[in-house]
């Protein structure tokens, strides 16, 4: 048992990135690259965070403004925005973020709960909190803030 204790409590490595003034992370496994701001061409009727899709080496990739998805203003993207190209199960998806600030290592069990103090929407978002110098990160549900199942809870 002390072998899966130990399993479960070890260090994990997220990149984290900044909307805002906030911070936030998801697991690096997900991340395939980071790349700099590329304008987006837009889908019609496509929900409004997101920003559209753009042409990834032959793949199409759809843009989430993370901000937008989130709940708090709309981003407008300059050349010092950055898109994170994550994926999760078989999707792909281009995360539009203010900037990428570093990689941490964290160990499952620093990892807190979500307050109840959000709605159930932002918990949905928010797999828990982490609290790293001065610093609150919140760690993205990456599932969550896809489009394809963003529409079907919609």
């Amino acid at each position: 048992m002390a072998e899966n204790e130990s399993k479960a409590n070890a260090a994990r490595e997220y990149i984290t990135f900044r909307i805002g003034a906030q911070y936030y992370c998801i697991d690096i496994m997900s991340v395939r690259e980071i790349r700099g701001w590329t304008p987006a061409t837009a889908l019609p009727r496509a929900p409004a965070f997101v920003r559209g899709v753009i042409n990834l080496r032959g793949v199409v990739l759809p843009i989430i403004d993370l901000a937008d998805r989130l709940g708090f203003e709309p981003t407008e993207p300059t050349q010092r925005h950055v898109i994170i190209v994550a994926q999760t199960g078989k999707n792909i998806v281009g995360l539009l973020v203010d900037a990428v600030s570093d990689i941490i290592n964290m160990p499952a069990d620093k990892v807190q709960a979500t307050p109840d103090v959000g709605s159930e929407a932002a918990r949905a978002f928010v797999l828990g909190v982490m609290a790293i110098e001065d610093r609150m990160i919140s760690l993205i549900a990456l599932e969550s803030v896809m489009p394809t199942l963003a529409r079907e809870a919609a």
